[in-house]
């Protein structure tokens, strides 16, 4: 049974290790600037996704994944010793699409704000197709005592008689 707690564990203590690697003994020409976003662990603790972003165009993206496999090696074997386990993970590299679905995301709620504005802007000249209050209520109540021809209402009747 995989220890999930233990797994976690290990995937934080790597992207640390990976991202500290990066940016002091990985010195390819080829790497940009490169994010760790995660890292996640198999259950077994034998293989580990190690994903990132990079800062830049999709050529900046080619190089710096180049880099980073050309560099594997050497960020295992740190992780290895780093982390003192007796196997040693196997490492990927994926390229993280968080910056892609943040970007569509975004059009998506300007795109939502700019209909909310014409539904807001039609809204305001909008008149009510029937009555302004559809409603129903419930009729004044006539008796023939109340009807006087002098225009004034009449006194209540007392009731206590």
């Amino acid at each position: 049974m995989a220890d999930h707690a233990r797994a976690r564990k290990l995937a934080d203590r790597i992207q640390v290790i990976v991202a500290k690697m990066i940016d002091t003994r990985v010195k390819d020409p080829r790497l940009g600037f490169v994010t760790v976003t995660d890292v996640r662990v198999t259950g077994d603790l034998q293989h580990a996704s190690v994903f990132y972003t990079v800062l830049g165009d999709e050529e900046a993206r080619a190089g710096s994944a180049a880099a980073l496999e050309s560099a594997k090696g050497l960020i295992r074997s740190e992780v290895g010793k780093q982390t003192g386990i007796r196997l040693t993970p196997s490492l990927e590299f994926v390229l993280d699409a968080v910056p892609e679905v943040a970007a569509t995301l975004e059009a998506a709620l300007h795109e939502a704000a700019r209909r909310d504005s014409e539904v807001a802007a039609l809204a305001a000249g909008a008149v009510y197709a029937g009555d302004a209050d559809p409603y129903r209520k419930p009729e004044p109540a006539f008796d023939e005592e109340d009807d006087t021809d002098d225009g004034e209402p009449a006194e209540p009747a007392d009731r206590d008689a």
